[in-house]
Protein backbone atom coordinates (compact mmCIF):
# COMPACT_ATOMS: atom_id res chain seq x y z
CA UNK A 1 0.00 0.00 0.00
CA UNK A 2 1.50 3.58 -0.89
CA UNK A 3 1.93 6.24 1.95
CA UNK A 4 -1.30 7.61 0.70
CA UNK A 5 -3.64 4.66 1.17
CA UNK A 6 -2.22 4.60 4.45
CA UNK A 7 -2.41 8.66 5.61
CA UNK A 8 -6.34 8.52 3.97
CA UNK A 9 -7.19 4.93 6.14
CA UNK A 10 -5.03 6.79 9.38
CA UNK A 11 -7.30 9.72 9.37
CA UNK A 12 -10.49 7.91 8.39
CA UNK A 13 -10.15 6.16 11.62
CA UNK A 14 -11.81 9.30 13.72
CA UNK A 15 -14.80 9.38 11.65
CA UNK A 16 -15.55 5.51 11.04
CA UNK A 17 -16.85 3.08 13.30
CA UNK A 18 -14.06 0.68 14.08
CA UNK A 19 -15.31 -2.24 12.51
CA UNK A 20 -15.90 -0.23 8.83
CA UNK A 21 -12.36 1.13 9.36
CA UNK A 22 -10.85 -2.37 10.10
CA UNK A 23 -12.52 -4.02 6.83
CA UNK A 24 -11.82 -1.01 4.55
CA UNK A 25 -8.14 -1.62 4.91
CA UNK A 26 -8.20 -5.13 4.61
CA UNK A 27 -10.22 -4.39 0.92
CA UNK A 28 -7.13 -1.73 0.38
CA UNK A 29 -4.46 -4.05 1.11
CA UNK A 30 -6.28 -6.25 -1.05
CA UNK A 31 -6.46 -3.72 -3.80
CA UNK A 32 -10.61 -4.18 -3.93
CA UNK A 33 -11.61 -0.66 -1.89
CA UNK A 34 -14.85 -0.04 -2.78
CA UNK A 35 -14.73 3.90 -4.94
CA UNK A 36 -17.35 6.04 -4.69
CA UNK A 37 -18.62 8.19 -7.20
CA UNK A 38 -20.93 11.16 -5.77
CA UNK A 39 -23.15 13.07 -7.93
CA UNK A 40 -24.53 16.70 -7.48
CA UNK A 41 -26.90 19.34 -9.00
CA UNK A 42 -26.25 22.77 -8.00
CA UNK A 43 -24.14 24.48 -5.28
CA UNK A 44 -25.46 27.67 -3.92
CA UNK A 45 -27.16 29.68 -1.04
CA UNK A 46 -29.73 31.03 -2.30
CA UNK A 47 -33.33 29.79 -3.00
CA UNK A 48 -32.20 26.29 -2.56
CA UNK A 49 -34.79 23.46 -2.91
CA UNK A 50 -34.03 19.30 -2.67
CA UNK A 51 -31.22 19.28 -5.26
CA UNK A 52 -29.35 21.80 -3.95
CA UNK A 53 -26.43 21.80 -1.70
CA UNK A 54 -24.96 25.36 -0.12
CA UNK A 55 -21.66 26.80 -0.86
CA UNK A 56 -20.05 25.91 2.61
CA UNK A 57 -21.61 22.32 2.55
CA UNK A 58 -19.80 21.17 -0.94
CA UNK A 59 -16.60 22.64 0.30
CA UNK A 60 -16.78 20.61 3.34
CA UNK A 61 -17.24 18.10 1.34
CA UNK A 62 -14.80 18.23 -0.89
CA UNK A 63 -12.14 19.19 2.02
CA UNK A 64 -13.16 15.79 3.63
CA UNK A 65 -12.50 13.81 0.33
CA UNK A 66 -9.13 15.83 -0.21
CA UNK A 67 -8.13 14.30 2.87
CA UNK A 68 -9.41 10.97 3.09
CA UNK A 69 -9.40 9.85 -0.32
CA UNK A 70 -7.52 9.65 -3.25
CA UNK A 71 -9.59 11.97 -5.96
CA UNK A 72 -9.69 10.31 -9.57
CA UNK A 73 -11.63 11.00 -12.53
CA UNK A 74 -14.45 8.66 -14.47
CA UNK A 75 -11.39 6.99 -16.51
CA UNK A 76 -9.10 6.14 -13.59
CA UNK A 77 -12.64 4.85 -11.76
CA UNK A 78 -13.27 2.24 -14.75
CA UNK A 79 -9.61 1.44 -15.03
CA UNK A 80 -9.70 0.13 -11.47
CA UNK A 81 -12.71 -1.84 -11.28
CA UNK A 82 -11.55 -3.70 -14.99
CA UNK A 83 -8.08 -4.26 -13.69
CA UNK A 84 -8.91 -5.12 -10.28
CA UNK A 85 -6.30 -2.66 -9.14
CA UNK A 86 -8.23 -0.14 -5.68
CA UNK A 87 -5.54 -0.07 -3.46
CA UNK A 88 -6.52 3.20 -2.90
CA UNK A 89 -9.56 4.58 -0.70
CA UNK A 90 -10.77 6.46 -4.30
CA UNK A 91 -13.69 9.24 -4.63
CA UNK A 92 -14.67 11.03 -8.24
CA UNK A 93 -16.79 13.99 -8.34
CA UNK A 94 -19.67 14.44 -10.71
CA UNK A 95 -22.81 17.05 -11.15
CA UNK A 96 -26.13 16.31 -13.67
CA UNK A 97 -28.02 18.92 -15.79
CA UNK A 98 -26.32 22.25 -15.49
CA UNK A 99 -26.76 24.76 -13.01
CA UNK A 100 -25.36 28.15 -14.07
CA UNK A 101 -24.25 29.02 -10.24
CA UNK A 102 -22.34 26.15 -10.20
CA UNK A 103 -19.95 28.30 -11.72
CA UNK A 104 -19.98 31.16 -9.39
CA UNK A 105 -18.42 28.41 -6.61
CA UNK A 106 -18.37 25.11 -6.81
CA UNK A 107 -16.63 24.96 -10.92
CA UNK A 108 -13.96 27.08 -9.67
CA UNK A 109 -13.40 25.44 -6.20
CA UNK A 110 -12.55 22.21 -8.26
CA UNK A 111 -10.67 24.08 -10.59
CA UNK A 112 -8.33 25.80 -8.04
CA UNK A 113 -8.15 22.46 -6.05
CA UNK A 114 -7.13 20.77 -9.30
CA UNK A 115 -9.99 17.57 -8.31
CA UNK A 116 -10.97 16.35 -11.15
CA UNK A 117 -14.65 16.41 -11.95
CA UNK A 118 -17.09 14.44 -15.05
CA UNK A 119 -19.97 17.94 -15.48
CA UNK A 120 -23.38 15.93 -17.29
CA UNK A 121 -25.41 18.73 -19.03
CA UNK A 122 -28.79 18.25 -20.74
CA UNK A 123 -27.94 19.96 -24.29
CA UNK A 124 -31.09 21.49 -25.24
CA UNK A 125 -31.52 23.21 -22.06
CA UNK A 126 -27.86 24.61 -23.16
CA UNK A 127 -28.42 25.26 -26.42
CA UNK A 128 -31.66 27.34 -25.50
CA UNK A 129 -30.78 28.42 -22.08
CA UNK A 130 -33.88 26.52 -21.05
CA UNK A 131 -34.91 26.17 -17.40
CA UNK A 132 -35.32 22.47 -16.58
CA UNK A 133 -39.18 21.20 -16.22
CA UNK A 134 -38.55 20.18 -12.66
CA UNK A 135 -37.68 23.82 -11.68
CA UNK A 136 -41.21 24.63 -13.05
CA UNK A 137 -41.97 25.96 -9.35
CA UNK A 138 -39.06 28.64 -9.34
CA UNK A 139 -37.17 28.55 -12.79
CA UNK A 140 -33.60 28.98 -12.24
CA UNK A 141 -30.76 29.23 -14.77
CA UNK A 142 -29.16 27.49 -16.44
CA UNK A 143 -25.39 26.92 -18.07
CA UNK A 144 -24.61 28.48 -21.29
CA UNK A 145 -22.79 26.89 -24.43
CA UNK A 146 -19.83 29.63 -23.16
CA UNK A 147 -20.01 28.48 -19.67
CA UNK A 148 -19.90 24.80 -20.82
CA UNK A 149 -16.68 25.63 -23.18
CA UNK A 150 -15.04 27.36 -20.96
CA UNK A 151 -15.47 24.48 -18.13
CA UNK A 152 -13.95 22.04 -20.80
CA UNK A 153 -11.23 24.39 -21.42
CA UNK A 154 -10.35 24.52 -17.63
CA UNK A 155 -10.38 21.13 -17.78
CA UNK A 156 -13.87 19.98 -16.66
CA UNK A 157 -14.96 16.53 -18.23
CA UNK A 158 -18.21 17.08 -19.78
CA UNK A 159 -20.64 14.29 -20.07
CA UNK A 160 -23.66 14.11 -21.71
CA UNK A 161 -27.17 14.09 -19.49
CA UNK A 162 -29.52 13.41 -22.76
CA UNK A 163 -30.45 16.17 -24.98
CA UNK A 164 -34.09 17.09 -23.11
CA UNK A 165 -33.56 15.30 -19.43
CA UNK A 166 -35.96 12.48 -20.60
CA UNK A 167 -37.29 9.63 -18.50
CA UNK A 168 -36.30 6.46 -20.26
CA UNK A 169 -39.13 4.62 -18.13
CA UNK A 170 -41.13 5.76 -20.83
CA UNK A 171 -39.05 5.85 -23.65
CA UNK A 172 -40.18 3.15 -26.27
CA UNK A 173 -39.28 4.22 -29.37
CA UNK A 174 -35.90 4.35 -31.25
CA UNK A 175 -36.39 7.62 -32.71
CA UNK A 176 -36.45 8.98 -29.20
CA UNK A 177 -33.66 7.04 -28.43
CA UNK A 178 -31.09 8.20 -30.79
CA UNK A 179 -32.40 12.02 -30.48
CA UNK A 180 -31.96 11.74 -26.64
CA UNK A 181 -28.45 9.65 -26.77
CA UNK A 182 -26.36 9.74 -29.71
CA UNK A 183 -27.60 13.24 -31.35
CA UNK A 184 -27.07 15.15 -28.29
CA UNK A 185 -23.56 13.72 -27.75
CA UNK A 186 -22.75 15.11 -31.49
CA UNK A 187 -24.83 18.30 -30.58
CA UNK A 188 -22.27 18.72 -27.19
CA UNK A 189 -19.19 17.67 -29.13
CA UNK A 190 -19.56 20.95 -31.23
CA UNK A 191 -20.06 22.91 -28.24
CA UNK A 192 -17.08 21.91 -26.41
CA UNK A 193 -14.62 21.11 -29.69
CA UNK A 194 -13.94 17.63 -27.75
CA UNK A 195 -15.03 14.06 -27.63
CA UNK A 196 -18.07 13.31 -25.10
CA UNK A 197 -16.68 10.25 -23.53
CA UNK A 198 -19.74 9.76 -20.74
CA UNK A 199 -23.22 9.77 -20.22
CA UNK A 200 -25.49 10.11 -17.41
CA UNK A 201 -29.17 8.79 -17.44
CA UNK A 202 -31.55 11.08 -15.83
CA UNK A 203 -33.31 9.87 -12.47
CA UNK A 204 -30.66 6.72 -12.83
CA UNK A 205 -32.75 4.63 -11.45
CA UNK A 206 -32.84 0.52 -12.86
CA UNK A 207 -35.99 1.00 -14.23
CA UNK A 208 -34.44 4.10 -16.32
CA UNK A 209 -31.72 1.68 -17.50
CA UNK A 210 -33.48 0.18 -20.16
CA UNK A 211 -31.99 -2.64 -23.03
CA UNK A 212 -32.70 -0.09 -25.27
CA UNK A 213 -31.22 3.21 -23.65
CA UNK A 214 -27.73 1.18 -22.92
CA UNK A 215 -27.39 -0.62 -26.29
CA UNK A 216 -27.62 3.58 -27.39
CA UNK A 217 -24.71 4.41 -25.37
CA UNK A 218 -22.86 1.94 -26.51
CA UNK A 219 -23.53 2.02 -30.15
CA UNK A 220 -23.11 6.30 -29.59
CA UNK A 221 -19.02 5.68 -29.11
CA UNK A 222 -19.71 6.68 -24.44
CA UNK A 223 -16.95 5.05 -23.11
CA UNK A 224 -19.29 4.35 -20.43
CA UNK A 225 -22.54 5.22 -18.37
CA UNK A 226 -23.67 6.85 -15.14
CA UNK A 227 -26.63 5.47 -12.76
CA UNK A 228 -28.17 7.45 -9.79
CA UNK A 229 -29.84 4.57 -7.52
CA UNK A 230 -26.81 4.62 -4.58
CA UNK A 231 -24.25 1.94 -4.92
CA UNK A 232 -20.38 1.48 -4.86
CA UNK A 233 -18.14 0.68 -7.66
CA UNK A 234 -16.48 -2.65 -6.88
CA UNK A 235 -13.20 -4.51 -8.64
CA UNK A 236 -14.38 -7.09 -10.96
CA UNK A 237 -17.57 -5.56 -11.86
CA UNK A 238 -18.67 -4.28 -15.41
CA UNK A 239 -17.08 -1.36 -15.50
CA UNK A 240 -19.12 0.14 -18.49
CA UNK A 241 -21.49 0.76 -16.08
CA UNK A 242 -20.67 3.46 -13.16
CA UNK A 243 -22.77 3.37 -10.11
CA UNK A 244 -23.05 6.78 -8.15
CA UNK A 245 -24.06 7.72 -4.99
CA UNK A 246 -26.23 11.29 -4.03
CA UNK A 247 -23.83 14.14 -2.56
CA UNK A 248 -25.71 14.14 0.05
CA UNK A 249 -26.37 17.76 1.90
CA UNK A 250 -26.18 16.19 4.93
CA UNK A 251 -22.30 15.46 5.93
CA UNK A 252 -23.21 12.05 8.38
CA UNK A 253 -24.93 10.46 5.25
CA UNK A 254 -21.73 11.22 2.80
CA UNK A 255 -19.23 10.11 5.40
CA UNK A 256 -21.74 7.25 5.97
CA UNK A 257 -21.50 6.29 2.19
CA UNK A 258 -18.31 7.12 1.53
CA UNK A 259 -16.85 4.44 4.32
CA UNK A 260 -17.61 0.69 3.92
CA UNK A 261 -21.57 -1.04 4.33
CA UNK A 262 -21.50 -4.19 3.60
CA UNK A 263 -25.45 -4.30 3.75
CA UNK A 264 -25.56 -1.60 1.15
CA UNK A 265 -23.75 -3.85 -0.77
CA UNK A 266 -26.15 -6.79 -0.58
CA UNK A 267 -29.29 -4.40 -1.10
CA UNK A 268 -28.23 -3.16 -4.29
CA UNK A 269 -29.71 -3.81 -7.47
CA UNK A 270 -28.14 -5.83 -10.07
CA UNK A 271 -28.66 -4.35 -13.57
CA UNK A 272 -28.47 -6.94 -16.47
CA UNK A 273 -28.07 -6.30 -19.73
CA UNK A 274 -25.80 -7.47 -22.74
CA UNK A 275 -24.01 -5.33 -25.43
CA UNK A 276 -24.31 -6.54 -29.07
CA UNK A 277 -22.26 -5.75 -31.83
CA UNK A 278 -22.38 -2.42 -33.02
CA UNK A 279 -23.02 -2.57 -36.37
CA UNK A 280 -26.66 -4.26 -35.41
CA UNK A 281 -27.68 -1.90 -33.00
CA UNK A 282 -26.86 0.88 -35.91
CA UNK A 283 -28.94 -1.22 -38.33
CA UNK A 284 -32.07 -1.36 -36.13
CA UNK A 285 -31.74 2.48 -35.57
CA UNK A 286 -31.65 2.99 -39.46
CA UNK A 287 -28.14 5.05 -39.76
CA UNK A 288 -24.16 4.71 -39.56
CA UNK A 289 -22.80 6.90 -37.07
CA UNK A 290 -19.76 7.81 -38.56
CA UNK A 291 -18.10 8.83 -35.42
CA UNK A 292 -17.47 4.59 -34.50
Amino acid sequence: MNPLSLAALATQTRLLAPYRYARLRQLARNGEAPISVPFYHRVADERPNDWTISRRGFQRHVEYCQQNFELIDLAEVQRRVRDRDSCTPAVSFTFDDGYSENCDFALPLLIERKVPCTYFVSTENVIHGKGFGHDCRCPLAVNSKKQVREMSDAGIEIGCHTRSHVDFAKVHDLKTVRREIVDAKAELEQIIGRAVRYFAFPFGLPEQLTQMAIEAVHSAGYQGFCSAYGAYNLVGQDSFHIRRVHGDPEFARLVNWLSYCPRKIRNQPEIRYFLPPLRSFEATLGYVNSSL
